[in-house]
């Protein structure tokens, strides 16, 4: 064990472990994006950036380890700017209407991205629904690569997901463009479940919202178990009016780490077999 002060609070850290972690801890609300705990960090976001006491530039916190002695602040006027930057330039060139993470960090931040309009936007990318298991919708896309490490040695081991083009038009994207039923995608989606901006959506929830009937105040969630097989995958399903709109996994289970197979994420609509004939569930 290390011993730091985070905003001037005793806390002991296993060594090794991340100044997000100790900051945790402290009880401290660090702002993450690009960061899962199931994921290795991206350093891609920098809204988790603190100072620590010493150090010229404001440091990740998601990947950054804890030294012993270490004197971090995470609300100070140049945390709290660098921060509101970020989610300035984020909100200004993307549709932040499903990241209700994003949305409350620029309030708690006192963000104002329409002082950024008129620059280069990434919201006018079209939708991409090409597959019944999930949509893609990179105007709401923020760059975070979950979705390729998810996809890559992180999770699946598929590698349908990538990185396409350089600088400015660099964008994530499918091998060579394709669409995901020409890709090598197996439509596991586990990043639809990594994704924090809904770029990434399962079709039922899109549908519904489309329909303007998604309503997560009137969903009720259960844990379950998988059907399927016998590994034991744990499920946690999200229903609305008595229908499963959505099945996620835990991130901290131990069997699944929030990962799952296409039948566990997608195949659970024998659930309302008879309800639309009007029998019994």
């Amino acid at each position: 064990m290390i011993g730091v002060r985070v905003d001037g609070r005793p806390v002991e850290v296993d060594e090794g472990q991340t100044i997000l972690a100790a900051c945790r801890l402290a009880g401290v609300d660090t702002p993450t994006l690009c960061w899962a705990q199931n994921l290795t960090p991206q350093n891609a976001c920098r809204v988790c950036v603190v100072e620590v006491e010493g150090a010229r530039a404001l440091v990740p916190a998601c990947s950054r380890a804890a030294e012993p002695g270490m004197q971090i602040k995470t609300n100070t006027a140049r945390v709290r700017h660098s921060r509101k930057l970020v989610v300035e330039f984020l909100a200004s060139t993307v549709d932040v209407s499903t990241a209700p993470g994003l949305q409350e960090y620029s309030r708690r931040y006192g963000a104002e991205p329409d002082r950024f309009s008129g620059g280069r936007t990434l919201a006018d990318r079209p939708l991409k629904i090409d597959n019944d298991a999930y949509v893609r919708d990179y105007a709401k896309c923020i760059s975070c690569y979950k979705c390729v490490q998810a996809c890559g040695t992180e999770a699946q081991n598929t590698f349908a997901i990538a990185v396409g083009g350089r600088g400015f038009a660099t964008h994530i994207t499918t091998e060579w463009d394709v669409g995901l039923p020409d890709s090598a995608c197996v439509y596991c989606g586990n990043c639809v479940a990594v994704c924090p901006t809904g770029a990434l959506t399962a079709k039922t929830e899109f549908d519904l919202r489309a329909a303007g009937t998604w309503d997560e105040q009137r969903q009720t969630v259960t844990d379950t178990i998988c059907s399927y097989c016998g590994v034991g995958c744990q499920l946690t399903l999200h229903v609305q009016d008595n229908r499963i709109v959505k099945v996620t996994s835990p991130a901290d289970h131990d069997i699944t780490l929030g990962n799952l197979c296409v039948k566990g994420r997608f195949g659970w609509t024998y659930v309302h077999a008879g309800l639309d004939d009007g029998e019994g569930a």
